[in-house]
């Protein structure tokens, strides 16, 4: 005979309703409770029927995750923390990269819906985002986004891009640098338009005239970060100091300024947009903006729960502040005082 959750209750000393709701995490257990009612789970052997249940509310207890380059060390960070998130709130992750290809992201769009999702965390591509949104609330898939914006009618959470890209700029300036360099990311991503917002500005208040040639499309990837770079070397007055927009460009403005024999940052200072575990381990070590990916994810995960219980409130515009880590590659020396 199959074990019910009459069963589970008998053996926790609770009631049926306190087993329902740690099995279908609906209302607050307390912890020593919810331990006897696991307890007594694993030692019956019982097993939920989730999908008789997902049935009954029409609900799969699934989330979907469209993400934007997963080999990003960013993206493996935020990704852990939604998995967590959705995990802790008994859903399952359904997991795909777009790539960053418009084209991919409409493919994993219908096949998402097409395995009935309960709602959608997206990290928007530059060119179909926003038609992905109106696709997924034509089926009335809700969708938080995260890292970029495509639609800010739709709830959305990132970090704060321009401001902390203008401090990391500024930084640069108060050192004496007077050509500053940007290796900017994927255009019409609503993340390089604030990161370059950002850098301007920074500019602007240094008293520092813009140069277009100084900020060169990188791609927001490795490869065309080093060819990139090194078409700013090549300038007839080249750049003192540099300021990756992401990770795997700065990984690739390294890789360019070692084939050129150049130190950091002796003869090029280095600033970067994105935190990544390695950063401290270079020699010299990379100052960094560490966006906060953990709670990117877990408040990605929360907004889109709520938005799946109340479909009908305002959208949700969440700005979470970043890290700035303040190391060597810009020039100053071990245990400089926090950059303002």
């Amino acid at each position: 005979m199959p074990v019910t959750m009459r069963d589970v209750s008998a053996m926790a000393g609770v009631s049926v309703s306190t087993v329902s709701h740690v099995v279908n995490n609906t209302r607050a257990v307390p912890d020593r409770t919810r331990q006897r009612v696991m307890d007594a789970i694993r030692s019956t052997g019982f097993m939920p029927n989730t999908i008789a249940r997902s049935l009954k509310r029409a609900e799969t207890r699934t989330l979907g995750l469209a993400i934007g380059d997963i080999s990003n060390p960013y993206f493996t960070e935020v990704v852990h923390a939604l998995e967590g998130a959705a995990v802790t709130a008994g859903y399952t992750l359904l997991l795909t990269d777009i790539g960053e290809d418009p084209d991919r992201e409409v493919a994993a769009l219908r096949a998402l819906i097409g395995r009935r999702v309960d709602g959608l965390i997206l990290s928007p591509s530059a060119e179909g985002g926003a038609e992905v949104i109106a696709h997924a609330r034509r089926n009335n898939v809700p969708v938080v986004q995260i890292d970029r914006v495509a639609d800010r009618d739709c709830d959305f959470v990132v970090a704060r891009n321009s401001p902390d890209m203008r401090r990391l700029t500024l930084h640069l300036a108060a050192l004496g640098h007077r050509r500053i360099g940007m290796l900017t990311g994927l255009p019409g991503l609503s993340s390089s338009k604030e990161r370059i917002a950002g850098y301007r500005s920074a500019l602007a208040e240094a008293g520092i005239a813009l140069d277009p040639a100084l900020m060169v499309p990188a791609a927001s990837s490795h490869e065309p970060a080093r060819a990139a770079t090194h078409l700013l070397m090549e300038l007839a007055e080249p750049p003192t100091a540099l300021v990756a927009s992401n990770n795997l460009m700065a990984l690739g403005a390294m890789r360019a300024l070692k084939d050129r024999g150049l130190a950091v940052p002796k003869d090029v200072a280095l600033v970067a947009f994105d935190e990544f575990v390695w950063a401290d381990l270079f020699q010299p070590r990379l100052t960094t903006v560490a966006q906060p990916c953990r709670l990117i994810g877990e408040t990605a995960v929360k907004l889109l729960l709520d938005r799946i219980a109340e479909p009908d409130t305002p959208p949700r515009r969440i700005h979470l502040a970043t890290t700035i880590h303040h190391r060597e590659s810009c020039g100053c020396p071990p245990n400089a005082p926090p950059i303002a």
